[in-house]
């Protein structure tokens, strides 16, 4: 039987928005829309690990800086991700020098 070291950190709503400044209405629309990741315990109480305060804070910055509205957030978000998958991907690709000519 493996026992965990230490409880995982996690975050209930009003902690939640009390550490990114926002109103626990607001974050429960961003759960709504798949925004932000939450587990509910078995009350239904939304509970937020801590990577999800960098989430926030993405989405504070990019509905500061562009102006978009929820929904459009949530293709941005998932844009941004697309990329930065694609140019990890191509980091790791072997780079060949030498290979044959395209001309």
């Amino acid at each position: 039987m493996i026992y965990a070291l230490a409880r995982p950190q996690r975050l209930d709503l009003e902690s939640f928005a009390r550490a990114t400044g926002t109103h626990p209405e607001l974050v429960r629309r961003l759960v709504a829309l798949s925004l932000l990741d939450a587990q509910r315990d078995t009350a239904g109480a939304l509970w937020f690990p801590e990577s999800q305060l960098h989430a926030m804070a993405r989405i504070q910055r990019l509905r500061a800086g562009f102006a978009l509205n929820y929904a459009a957030l949530g293709l941005v978000v998932d844009l941004l991700d697309r990329i930065a998958e694609l140019e990890a991907a191509l980091r790791d690709r072997p780079h060949i020098i030498g290979g044959p000519k395209w001309t």
